[in-house]
Order: C-alpha cells, then sequence, then structure tokens
C-alpha cells in the first residue's frame, strides 16, 4: 500500500500544479473539436450533455498502441479488469467491472449485441476479435438494460469497426513479430506473430470492406510448472459492403468468421496436458438506416452460429445460434428534445455432446429443442437539454421473457453542467436497474442445471463530477453502489451434489473511480486512473481493492511518438482445487505493477508507421491466476503499411 499512497500523493500533486499552472499561461486558445458520445442514450451527444462519464477509445488511441490486443487495451481503462491477458495466449478471459463478472458486460459489435448462448456466462470472448479490425471503442458503466436488454448490468462495450475509406481502393497491411517468454526464461525467441491485410473503398455509392487476419502465438506453458509450451493460433476475416440508395436511405451488409485453437494443461492437477480448445464463430448481419426530417428509423438484424469443441480427457461439444434484431426510431423534436423508441427481439439456442462413461462416442447432452428462449423487449429512451445546463435522460424498457414472463427495468439519470469562463464542470447522478437471463448452460446442463433459476437483478446509483479545462484537460469523479439479487452461484445441495441456485442473500459492490487527462505542455499528455472497488466476500474473486494506469505520451514531432505505461493491481483472493481435501481453497495473490514501453515513428510520407513494444520492463514475476503461467519482459516490433 505505500506504493498506492505514494503514487496518489505525487498524482494529485502534480495535477494541480500543472492545473494552476495551465490556467494562469498567456497562450492563444486551442481550438477543441466537440467530443460526440453516442452509448448512454443512443443519440450523437456533446460529452458535456451526456450523463455519464463514458471512456472512449479513439482510432489514434488504438494506432498509438499497436502490438495490444483489444483486451489489453480495454484492460487499462477505469473501472474495468480483464484478468487472463497477462497470461498465455489461449487463457480464457475474465471481465471484472464494479464487482460485477463475465455475465454482466454485455459486448456489442456495431451496434449489435453479440453473446455465446453456449458459455455458461452466456458472454462473447474478445479473443476471437482483431484489432486491426477496430475503428474505435465506447465503455458505458453501470446498468444499462433500458437501452441495450439482458447482460447490461455493470458495463456495456460498444466496439465499432473501421469504415470504408473514401478512396476508390486502399491496401493496409500490418505485420507483428517478438516473444512470448516468462520472468524466468529470458532468451527472446521469435514466438510471436501477427499479420492483417485489409483492402476498401468507395466506388461512387458503394462501399466495401475485406480484410484478414492471422496471429500465431507459442513459447508459454499454460500453467506455472509447466515444461510444454502451449500454443494459439486464431484466423479472422470480415468482409462489409454497404449502398447509398440516397442521402436519406442507406443500407450496409456484412458477414464475418473467427476461429482459435488453444492448447491448454490440467488445471485441477496443475500439470502439462495435451489438451485443445476449439472455437468458430461465424456472423452475418444486415443494417439499413432510413434519415427523414428530424429523425431516423435504424434496423440491425445478425444472425450468429458458434461451433466449440473441447479435446481432453473430458470432451464436450458445443454449438449455439443467436438471432438479434434492433429496430429503433430516433426522433428530435428539436435541438432540446430527443426521444428513442424501439424494438429488441432475440432468439437462443445451443446444444451440447459428451461421451458418457463407459463409452467412447459422443452423445447429445443438451437438446436445442429444449434449451432455447426468445426475448422481445420494446424500449424507449429521452433527453433532454434545458437552456440553464439542466439535462435529462430516462427510459423503461419491458423484458418478455418466452420463459420468465415480463419484467421491467428503467433508469433516470439527471445531470447539470455549469460553463466556465476556461471550460465546463458537470455534475451526474443515476439510478437504474437491469437484469442478466440466466444461460442456456445453467438451466439445461443435465447434471448441474437449473430449470428454475429466475434473472438476477441489479440496482445501480451513481453520483459524480467532470471538469473540462480549454486546454484539453478533462477530470472526472464517480463513486458507485451496486446491488444484486437473485445471484446465480454453483452449490453444494449435499453429499457433493452440485447445481447452479439463486441465492436470497443480496450483494452489494461499490467504489471509486477517477480519471484524468492532463496535457504537461504541448508535447507532453498525462492520461491516468485510479480505481477503488469494495466487494462482499461472495464477489470477492480476482478483483482488486486498488488498480491504476498510467499512461505518458510524448509525440517529438509529427511522425515520432513515444509512449510510456504503468498499471499496479492490488492483491486478489482467488480459489484452487485441492486434489489432497478434494475442496476448494481460497489464496491471495501478491500486488504486482507492470511498467511499458513504445515507440512508432512514420515514414514514406507517413504511408508506413514502425513501431516497437517493450512489455513487463522491469520483468516482474507475478501471477493473475493462481498456478498459471504469466507474461515476463518481452519486446516485438512491427509495421503498419498503407497504400
Amino acid at each position: 500500500m505505500k506504493q498506492v499512497n505514494w503514487f496518489l500523493k505525487a498524482f494529485l500533486m502534480g495535477s494541480l500544479i500543472v492545473a494552476n499552472a495551465q490556467k494562469q499561461q498567456d497562450s492563444i486558445p486551442v481550438e477543441q473539436l466537440d467530443e460526440v458520445v453516442l452509448s448512454d442514450s443512443r443519440f450523437p451527444l456533446k460529452r458535456e450533455n451526456s450523463g455519464k462519464v463514458i471512456t472512449k477509445i479513439t482510432a489514434k488511441d488504438l494506432e498509438r498502441q499497436q502490438g495490444q490486443s483489444v483486451a489489453e487495451i480495454i484492460g487499462r481503462t477505469v473501472g474495468i479488469e480483464i484478468n487472463g491477458v497477462r497470461s498465455n495466449a489461449g487463457q480464457n478471459l475474465s471481465y471484472f467491472v464494479r464487482g460485477g463478472r463475465n455475465r454482466q458486460v454485455l459486448i456489442m459489435i456495431d451496434g449489435i449485441q453479440v453473446t455465446d448462448a453456449s458459455q455458461i456466462a452466456n458472454d462473447y470472448d474478445l479473443r476471437l476479435l482483431n484489432v486491426n479490425q477496430v475503428e474505435s471503442i465506447e465503455i458505458l458503466k453501470g446498468a444499462a438494460s433500458t437501452l441495450y436488454g439482458t447482460g447490461a448490468a455493470t458495463a456495456v462495450i460498444n466496439i465499432k469497426l473501421k469504415q470504408a475509406s473514401k478512396e476508390p481502393i486502399n491496401l493496409n497491411i500490418s505485420s507483428i513479430f517478438g516473444s512470448n517468454q516468462p520472468a524466468d526464461n529470458q532468451d527472446y525467441n521469435v514466438e510471436d506473430f501477427r499479420n492483417n491485410v485489409s483492402i476498401n473503398g468507395s466506388l461512387g455509392n458503394f462501399t466495401y470492406l475485406a480484410s484478414f487476419g492471422h496471429q500465431f502465438t507459442d513459447g508459454l506453458s499454460a500453467i506455472e510448472s509447466g515444461t510444454e509450451s502451449d500454443a494459439f493460433n486464431s484466423q479472422n476475416g470480415q468482409l462489409k459492403i454497404g449502398y447509398d440508395f440516397s442521402k436519406a436511405l442507406n443500407i450496409e451488409a456484412y458477414a464475418s468468421f473467427d476461429d482459435f485453437k488453444t492448447e491448454f494443461d490440467d488445471a485441477f492437477g496443475r500439470v502439462d496436458a495435451n489438451n485443445e480448445s476449439l472455437s468458430q464463430q461465424y456472423r452475418i448481419g444486415i443494417s439499413p438506416k432510413l434519415k427523414y426530417h428530424q429523425g431516423s428509423l435504424t434496423v440491425n438484424a445478425a444472425y450468429q452460429n458458434i461451433d466449440r469443441e473441447i479435446r481432453s480427457g473430458f470432451p464436450s461439444k458445443f454449438k449455439a445460434e443467436n438471432l438479434v434484431l434492433d429496430a429503433f426510431n430516433r426522433y428530435e423534436f428539436n435541438k432540446h428534445f430527443f426521444v428513442l423508441l424501439g424494438l429488441n427481439i432475440q432468439d437462443n439456442q445451443m446444444e451440447s455432446f459428451s461421451i458418457p462413461f463407459g463409452s467412447t462416442n459422443f452423445e447429445q447432452a443438451i437438446a436445442p429443442e429444449t434449451a432455447r428462449f426468445t426475448i422481445t423487449d420494446p424500449y424507449f429512451n429521452l433527453v433532454y437539454l434545458f437552456d440553464f445546463g439542466l439535462n435529462i435522460n430516462a427510459g423503461a424498457r419491458f423484458n418478455n421473457h418466452n420463459s420468465y414472463g415480463s419484467q421491467l427495468v428503467y433508469n433516470i439519470n439527471p445531470s447539470f453542467k455549469q460553463d466556465l469562463d476556461y471550460g465546463y464542470i458537470k455534475g451526474l447522478v443515476s439510478y437504474s436497474t437491469a437484469f442478466i437471463t440466466p444461460s442456456l448452460f445453467q438451466l439445461f446442463e443435465p447434471n448441474f442445471g437449473n430449470r428454475n433459476l429466475q434473472p438476477e437483478e441489479n440496482t445501480t446509483f451513481e453520483v459524480g463530477a467532470e471538469l473540462y479545462l480549454d486546454q484539453g484537460m478533462t477530470f472526472s469523479f464517480v463513486y458507485f453502489n451496486r446491488a444484486e439479487d437473485n445471484f446465480i452461484d454453483f452449490r453444494d445441495t449435499g453429499g457433493s451434489v452440485f447445481q447452479y441456485q439463486n441465492i436470497e442473500e443480496r450483494f452489494t459492490a461499490s467504489g471509486l473511480e477517477f480519471e484524468a487527462q492532463v496535457n504537461l505542455i504541448d508535447a507532453i499528455k498525462l492520461n491516468t486512473n485510479i480505481t477503488y472497488t469494495r466487494v462482499d466476500e461472495s464477489l470477492n474473486l480476482r478483483i482488486p481493492e486498488f488498480q491504476i494506469n498510467a499512461r505518458v505520451n510524448y509525440e517529438l514531432n509529427e511522425t515520432t511518438y513515444f509512449g510510456l505505461t504503468y498499471q499496479f493491481n492490488d492483491e486478489r483472493n482467488d480459489t484452487f482445487f485441492n486434489t489432497t481435501s478434494f475442496t476448494n481453497e481460497t489464496v491471495v495473490l501478491k500486488a504486482f505493477s507492470l511498467l511499458d514501453f513504445n515507440v512508432s515513428h512514420q515514414i514514406l510520407n507517413r504511408k508506413m508507421t514502425l513501431f516497437a513494444n517493450v512489455t513487463n520492463i522491469l520483468n516482474e514475476d507475478f501471477q493473475e491466476l493462481f498456478g498459471f503461467t504469466t507474461r515476463g519482459r518481452n519486446v516485438n516490433v512491427g509495421f503498419n503499411l498503407s497504400l
């Protein structure tokens, strides 16, 4: 904790000094473009009029962090811990936001909910996504089921994929290679290869984009005591086309595939094993948009098919299908009053296969005719911007589930903005509810499933403030308190018989989130965030009480950029299965600090960018999951060529 206290004091003192210096300096005002956010209302609003503190990762931010995965970049934002990103490339990812877990985080791609109905938590695997295909990311924290439905209880991660360029043809090629080694092996063998190629452009009213990516990473054993490395191999492809029939009507259609194969070890015995996990995903979708006087109608429709196979001592196969239709109408009565009316329909089904004891052949364990549910949700949201600075964001959703009946969720989110001579200050309050539908696995798994499960319910209260200064500095502070009811847990019902059950006890999580973006001088920018999370003992799994991220960006000139990143994770509780006592035991993982460095330089009239990354510079030996390997100091280099 001494390290945390020192960092907090140093940062706060530095921020006050810089803020005071910026306020007093006499310089020509810098014109700032108004940042626009979308996630908290589905209307493009200026950030100052939003009732939330939204984290936005722009295309420029992604460009400056080349060589990192989507999960690594998201995991450095305020209030989010993605566990598994510092381990073997094939390690399963866990999303911890405001004391919640995977099933309470909703991921969206181009406005469509993406889930995996065959997963225990019904969650989407970010390992399937290629960062080179991403344009920007918005992160909305708090209960957001009013706008986005089931699963949007602690955060919505809205990922926007790249669009076609305005040129008739644009070719982009990127390649990265580097080491992948633990702290006790610093041979720097090249074990990490990532390549991506895309071609896109505009031909009159027609736009197109096609891309393909590949990653092969080896060198690390999945378990800490392992002697054999476990490789990760993934491929991604995407095709997107669009046509503007007029200024009022546009249609986009897309198809994509993502698949990976990863080797893994015996997690229970913590020994090497020749296990494999394979996952394939196919998505197709269409999105017509009609603009009319003071409004627009958008329809997002997508079909997703996922096949997974586990090759181990307990082999299994899973298939899942997900159909989503989200239609919403946005209408602007005037510059102050905005109304959204929508209808969301989801149809999910899964099936699974396993090999019964004494048999050698796969047999169906879960039938798709049984493991299926349909959700039909009408919803509305309104925004009113008063002239004197008060803004109101409110809405409701009427959830209709074919098994659970109807359920109402709602949100009320007032905020107040006061203009200052040097920027603005905004205060906000939010009260919102959310629900998490039990997964099909939790309901219908023949050994552990429980068809009597009820949805989890979440209620979140937030209060916070945001200060923006004209020199490009932003400070934000949010307090949250989240309550969980009907928490679904895996419980021993007696005689070592386990089953998923709703827990009657109410659980709570609360905390503080602080973020600052500071221009120290024109060429140097500091971005830092501090998260404090306090949770009930039953929720306290791999969640750091304190987490700190800081990044310093230095632009030497228009073509050369340097970045230095620091991350501190406080000690966390983890559990493991003791093969001697045959019980789960709790262990405390030590706190750790990571320091990373990256540099990029543009050549060939800025058509080519060369970059390099050094991660875990101090080669710290740490654990993010008990008994599993983490990466030590590693180096990668690469290029991005655009023609």
